[in-house]
């Protein structure tokens, strides 16, 4: 897909047909009322329109009687297509093998909602089985027609219609429509096609009926990336293309005021690229971009350093006006009223800094404009949002805008790479020819949009029995939608901001998920305005689920502080006040794997420098449950934290593929573990100034822990949730708890770098 002469339309025929597919041009309509309704099919010559509501939108069967499976969302790296393709299998009855998947090309899928919130599987995989489940239903009525044997007396055995008394009776799903489209409308109810309920006449399959889905399938996509056999971003190339680079200033704010080309002139066809606060440069060979954008001389306006003394960050966030107050959760009784009235009060604060995204790699984007056409290949995590984007900042049809997801360096949330993409198409317009765009290291470590710094305030009221008879909670912090969540419009982008539109800063943060059921409950949260407002290094938006590892930080850690000062074990602790049977047997089933030992922390046995503890944490993310469990290792002197080992208890209802799902959580730990203990975001009056993995460390693989015991509980009767985050949530709160268990010193703030844990033993 990295041909650009094969594009030169954008009909899925022949999309498909450039890319190997053997879907073909006729088709046949399929809107069946009844099972004679397939009397009426005859074959138009035209494909149904790619909107949600065609099953062809998301389907086709092949003429070799492949399957092949048109999805709108992206594979970030955690083996959704292969749970896909499970479903998709599944409700189909073919082999898995059969079933080929084509991801996140605008031209091809419909808008299913991007990869974010942890909805691959949970609503994406919702619609897949769903219109599988649909096609079936509509082949098996083909069928019917075209053996003369009712339905329900049909069954199918890889993608071959048999009669279930008279094998002999037979027809192959590629001999019913095999290089044809369905034409059968889809009755989705929701946003971005979300069924709400069956969209056809088909229901899924019964669990116990599944033979493909709940199998530990591999993936099939490591082996090519670990061999260099897969063509990331990075490697694609057009005809004619230019390379670019942005060029951004040293204080923020500050916009150009005057450009010395001159200065770049004895760079071969290095061209200048400056629109009133844009500005960046094109050239015909990369090297020659990087030194026009290092040689060319500006001069900056003389903006105001916009940004506060670091060291002040949470006396600011304290202090500030907050922009939104707003209640959220369940809230329960009178919790003023039971203050005045405990016996005991118990409170702290929390601490959570600004934290980059820091892929492997700063993000990289093509836009090649061409006949009133725009492409553009893009590492986005929410492809036909960009496709809006940039048809916005063109000012082009939407219709004419393709954008192509291929593989980029990682994602975790709304990272540079829709910044790129709106940077790239800016370049394109005004070179006139393709414009290969990648930032640089220090760009895209310190101008992606960063998850916000914030406080947290937690009381709890005990009264003379030493039970919990209030809980006060409060969030505040800079909002996780200062930008938005993709790059659909572009405000949101640094493009937009740097070319002048109009600006609206969002306001949202959250509360803790869990079901502790106190009779007096309180749980809301504060934001306050950006320290820039326009195109600022420190813009926050979505980070790999945003904001719960610092809310569930702050609240599983005072849980936990409740516990002590009551002198109570942390996980009995729990279990006294956990409502949900599903949260119960998360954190029953981490303790029992764990070999919990059943004692109030802090440890009494243990003295000298190298100390050790366990610390429990649980959470909910919207219909997932997770518990985890934290050993860890302190060395006091260096103030250095080692996890050695964590236990995690996993419930996200139906599993779909239990190996992708063991990943996916060790995946979560792995890097919920570098933002708690390494990742903080520095920055002086002027800019961030932590561009680097030397300024911005992460975890390093001799630091990581040692083993993942993870117990996945299944609930097939339970409709599949996200896994993609929610394992990252109690983290955090874990490892505090196990140094709390190890030192008997609560660390408040994140991240627990050895110099900030010396601070706190000290």
């Amino acid at each position: 897909m990295t041909r650009h002469e094969k594009f030169a339309t954008f009909s899925r025929r022949n999309l498909l047909k450039a890319g190997g597919a053997l879907v073909v041009s006729f088709g046949a309509p399929l809107a069946f009322d009844s099972v004679h309704a397939a009397d009426e099919a005859t074959a138009v010559g035209t494909k149904p329109p790619l909107t949600p509501d065609q099953l062809s939108s998301y389907l086709a069967v092949d003429a070799d009687g492949a399957v092949s499976a048109y999805f709108g969302k992206m594979d970030m790296g955690q083996g959704l297509s292969v749970a896909i393709r499970q479903m998709v299998a599944e409700e189909l009855d073919v082999s898995l093998q059969s079933v080929k998947i084509f991801i996140g090309d605008t031209a091809i899928s419909v808008n299913q909602g991007g990869a974010s919130g942890s909805t691959g599987v949970q609503e994406g995989g919702r619609q897949m089985r769903m219109a599988a489940a649909e096609a079936r239903r509509v082949l098996v009525a083909m069928a019917a027609d075209k053996l003369g044997v009712p339905a329900d007396q049909l069954s199918v055995i890889d993608g071959v219609v048999r009669g279930k008394d008279d094998a002999a009776k037979q027809i192959s799903y590629a001999k019913l429509i095999g290089g044809q489209y369905f034409n059968v409308h889809l009755d989705w109810n929701g946003k971005y096609g979300n069924p709400l309920y069956a969209p056809g006449k088909a229901q899924p399959k019964d669990p116990k009926d599944h033979t493909i889905v709940g199998q530990p399938v591999p993936r099939d996509d490591i082996g090519p990336k670990v061999f260099a056999r897969t063509n990331f971003v990075t490697d694609v190339k057009v005809p004619g293309m230019m390379h670019g680079r942005i060029i951004r200033p040293d204080t923020a704010g500050a916009v150009p005021v005057s450009v010395d080309e001159s200065s770049i002139k004895h760079i071969p066809s290095a061209k200048v690229v400056w629109d009133k606060g844009f500005l960046g440069v094109v050239a015909e060979r990369e090297w020659d971009a990087i030194k026009a954008a290092k040689g060319l001389k500006v001069t900056w306006s003389n903006a105001t350093p916009p940004f506060i003394d670091q060291t002040a960050l949470f006396d600011h966030i304290r202090s500030a006006s907050a922009r939104k107050h707003e209640l959220g959760g369940k809230q329960a009784g009178d919790v003023d009223a039971a203050f005045q009235s405990a016996t005991r009060l118990i409170q702290a604060e929390y601490q959570w800094p600004f934290q980059s995204h820091a892929c492997m790699g700063p993000a990289c984007a093509l836009v090649d404009i061409k006949d009133g056409h725009v492409t553009c290949w893009s590492g986005t995590q929410k492809a036909h949002f960009v496709q809006e984007g940039l048809a916005a900042i063109l000012q082009m049809p939407r219709d004419n805008v393709r954008v192509i997801w291929t593989t980029g360096p990682g994602s975790y949330g709304r990272n540079d790479a829709d910044d790129c993409a709106m940077d790239a198409a800016v370049l394109a317009r005004a070179a006139g020819r393709p414009v290969r765009l990648q930032y640089m290291r220090d760009q895209g470590t310190g101008w992606d949009p960063k998850a916000p710094a914030s406080i947290h305030k937690v009381r709890a009221a005990i009264d003379a029995s030493g039970n919990v008879v209030a809980w006060d909670f409060l969030s505040k912090g800079f909002s996780r939608v200062d930008v938005n969540t993709n790059g659909s419009n572009p405000k949101d982008t640094l493009a937009g901001q740097t070319l002048g539109v109009e600006l609206k800063s969002g306001d949202g943060f959250g509360v803790p998920e869990q079901s502790y059921g106190f009779a007096n409950k309180r749980t809301a949260w504060e934001t306050i305005a950006p320290l820039l407002d326009r195109a600022s290094p420190l813009r926050t938006a979505h980070m790999r689920d945003p904001v719960g590892p610092q809310i569930h930080f702050a609240s599983e850690s005072f849980m936990d502080e409740v516990a002590a000062a009551l002198n109570v074990d942390p996980v009995e602790f729990r279990l006294r006040y956990v409502k949900d049977p599903r949260d119960l047997a998360v954190i029953k089933a981490a303790a029992e794997k764990a070999g919990w030992q059943t004692r109030p922390s802090p440890r009494k046995d243990q003295s000298g420098d190298q100390v050790s503890g366990r610390g429990i944490a649980y959470a909910q993310r919207g219909p997932t449950r997770v518990a985890v469990i934290a050993e860890v290792e302190v060395d006091r002197s260096t103030g250095r934290i080692w996890p050695r080992k964590f236990t995690v208890a996993h419930d996200c209802g139906q599993i779909i593929n239990p190996d992708g799902l063991h990943h996916a959580i060790e995946n979560n730990v792995v890097q919920a573990t570098s933002r708690t203990l390494w990742e903080e975001v520095k920055f002086d009056h002027n800019n961030v100034t932590s561009v680097d993995w030397r300024t911005y460390p992460i975890l390093e693989a001799a630091q990581a822990p040692r083993q993942v015991d993870i117990v996945l509980i299944n609930r097939p009767e339970i409709a599949p949730s996200g896994a993609g985050e929610a394992s990252s949530r109690p983290v955090p709160a874990a490892i505090a708890n196990a140094v709390f268990d190890a030192t008997g010193v609560r660390i408040r703030r994140a991240p627990f770098s050895p110099e900030n844990v010396k601070s706190a033993l000290s």
